[in-house]
């Protein structure tokens, strides 16, 4: 168990991370971007900085990525906030997705259609174009899936019924709900 001493180091350190590359989308407006790619045929592509292209090699053997990505336009730091799925309760930062958080790290699971030297070409596209991206993980199914899986607060909402809905948070303000 960690040390006081270790818990303090750690609660004041400041830790730095370097853009290793940038999204391209269409999403240019927070409000029409789609909140779960999922739900979304949206194209986009990665563009990985030259300098660790090299990195890439073997990637196009993959049929998802998990991108990891810095929520550059966040408008803030909340620690309690309504979900755009849920917009009649409050819910604790940590239990939802939102890019207002104490750290703006975004994380999207995207098809790779094809790699093209340091493109990678993907869809399910999520994301706001010229989002830095901090990390790519392949998504490996045997790793990542997992079985007994509990939703939440997720469960009681009409998730079910979100790939018919225009799913973004402007369309989602929209959407005639019921409460469950």
């Amino acid at each position: 168990m960690a040390t006081e001493e270790k818990k303090r180091e750690v609660r004041e350190s400041l830790i730095t991370y370097k853009p290793i590359g940038i999204i391209h989308s269409e999403h240019t407006v927070q409000e029409d971007t789609p909140i779960q790619g999922i739900f979304n045929p949206s194209k986009g592509s990665v563009e990985v900085f030259e300098e660790y292209a090299e990195g890439l090699k073997d990637i196009e053997k993959f049929s998802h990525l998990i991108l990891l990505y810095h929520f550059d336009r966040s408008t803030g730091s909340e620690i309690v906030r309504k979900p755009f799925l849920d917009e009649e309760k409050e819910r604790g930062i940590f239990s939802i997705r939102h890019f207002n958080r104490p750290n703006p790290i975004g994380f999207s699971i995207v098809d790779l259609y094809s790699v093209k030297g340091n493109i990678l070409e993907i869809g399910a596209v999520d994301i706001l174009d010229g989002t830095p991206v901090i990390d790519i993980k392949p998504y490996v199914y045997q790793f990542d899936n997992r079985k007994e899986v509990k939703n939440g607060w997720v469960d009681d909402t009409h998730v079910g019924e979100i790939a018919g809905w225009n799913a973004t948070p402007k369309g989602l303000r929209k959407t005639e709900r019921t409460s469950l």
